[in-house]
């Protein structure tokens, strides 16, 4: 059966559409991404999940099953030796017979002719190789996920943070209103809407808290712990801090060599390949299967006379056997795995259109998030002074109540949505990582495709 041969399946681009600036090869390693965010308790979890965490643990058994069931390939290309040995008792006529001690060496060899054995320890030899960039794939996502949810948790604090402080405020606004109503100045109107301001920001708080449990809950399982997290744990998750970030952006290599550097693309690759064996294992096996076998026994009725003067019998016997009609089950089985290497095929190239589709919506969206949260900040600070300048000409009797009101539902919601801002250009940053193949060390495996730009090739028959 003639080797696949490469084809071209997708045209990938020489650049980033969403980089201003060129790609180089010489990228930022992103084996432990998480280090940049310089947040030593985030760095601690993402180690724990890649150790701990049931999918991780899940993949390591998936990846030694497919080493055991390699190694059994691999015997089938050797002879198997086996031993007997059995023991008879009889009588005849009613007086025993006597003992009669056989002891054997057996051995079979079936040579690998056609191939068929060999092909199936390339397909089980790849399909290790699958299993490995698979660990690999489940770890780097292991990580983003734990990244993710560690910014949410801080994000969620820091709104929980902003919306008690703004409380405050409104609490001492609805103080100032009330005292105002008993000098005469304002009327209940105003003091209801005061009181109705500060009660709709004091509902924010149990929704933020909810937050946070919640992802507080989603790391300890992350990091293979029950939710109940250990109380040194939970203290350290409940204490404040402020949402990691990195200014130290990673230099992109181009998107041959970023496909490279994604284990999900490796892995696929090593599926085509030993979807492709599995195919060269079932034409192999339409032809005629030759296998040689031999015994060596002794016999006798005690243990010494097996060692003297016991009767050595020996044998050599070589077989073939060759399929004549099977009904075309053996071509079907050829057609079975064809379709499945075709399946191989499609699904490698799904995989690198999903990679270079990640890797451009993470640029586009910390791009456009980092614009998003400039102007953010410009109105928060904007919202902040007209709330205090309000509250001062209120209490002079300048401003109606309303004003009031609004400059300090505006300062309230700008305030978030910096906060909520902050988080998301964090999260595309771990998306970002996530999306180059951050999480794990690429160089530690060995590629199925030689070259960088055999990632966006795949065999075809």
């Amino acid at each position: 059966m003639p080797d696949p041969k490469p084809a071209d399946v997708v045209s990938v681009p020489t650049g980033w559409a969403g980089l201003d600036t060129g790609p180089t090869q010489a990228a930022t390693s992103l084996a432990r991404w998480w280090q940049r965010f310089d947040d030593p308790l985030l760095a601690t979890l993402i180690d724990q999940s890649r150790q701990f965490n049931t999918s991780v643990r899940n993949a390591q058994g998936a990846l030694a099953q497919a080493r055991a069931l390699r190694d059994v390939a691999a015997a089938a290309l050797w002879p198997s030796l086996n031993a007997s040995a059995s023991i008879q008792n009889g009588t005849s006529g009613g007086s025993r017979t006597g003992n009669r001690l056989q002891a054997g060496l057996g051995a079979n060899w079936t040579p690998d002719v056609f191939g068929a054995n060999r092909s199936a320890l390339d397909a089980t030899a790849a399909t290790v190789l699958s299993r490995d960039a698979t660990l690999a794939d489940v770890q780097a996502g292991i990580a983003a996920e734990v990244g993710l949810s560690y910014i949410q948790l801080r994000s969620a604090q820091a709104r929980l943070a902003i919306a008690a402080d703004n409380l405050a405020s409104q609490d001492e606004t609805l103080q100032i209103t009330r005292w105002r109503l008993q000098a005469g100045l304002v009327t209940s109107l105003e003091v209801e809407q005061a009181r109705g301001s500060a009660e709709q920001t004091r509902a924010l708080l149990p929704s933020l808290q909810i937050s946070i449990d919640q992802t507080r809950h989603a790391l300890a399982v992350l990091t293979g712990q029950p939710p109940q997290a250990p109380s040194a744990l939970r203290a350290e998750l409940l204490q404040a801090r402020p949402v990691p970030r990195t200014t130290d952006d990673p230099v992109l290599a181009v998107p041959a060599e970023t496909l490279r550097l994604r284990a999900d693309v490796r892995a696929a690759e090593y599926e085509v390949s030993a979807a492709w064996s599995r195919v060269a294992q079932a034409d192999a096996a339409r032809f005629p299967g030759f296998s040689l076998s031999g015994t060596l026994g002794v016999g006798g009725a005690t243990l010494g006379s097996l060692t003297s003067g016991a009767a050595v019998v020996s044998a050599l016997v070589a077989s073939m056997a060759a399929p004549l009609f099977d009904a075309g089950a053996a071509q079907a089985r050829v057609r079975a795995q064809q379709a499945a290497f075709e399946q191989a095929r499609v699904a490698y190239v799904d995989t690198v259109l999903v990679a270079l589709r990640e890797v451009e919506d993470a640029l586009t969206a910390l791009r456009g998030d980092r614009q998003r949260l400039v102007s953010l900040q410009n109105a928060a600070e904007a919202a902040a002074i007209a709330a205090q300048l309000a509250i001062q000409r209120f209490s002079s009797g300048l401003v109606d109540f309303q004003v009031v009101l609004d400059t300090q539902r505006a300062r309230l919601a700008t305030q978030d949505s910096v906060a909520t801002a902050q988080a998301a250009v964090s999260a595309d940053q771990v998306r970002l990582y996530r999306a180059l193949g951050g999480g794990w060390s690429p160089d530690a495996m060995p590629s199925a495709g030689g070259s960088p730009d055999q990632a966006i090739r795949i065999p075809s028959s």
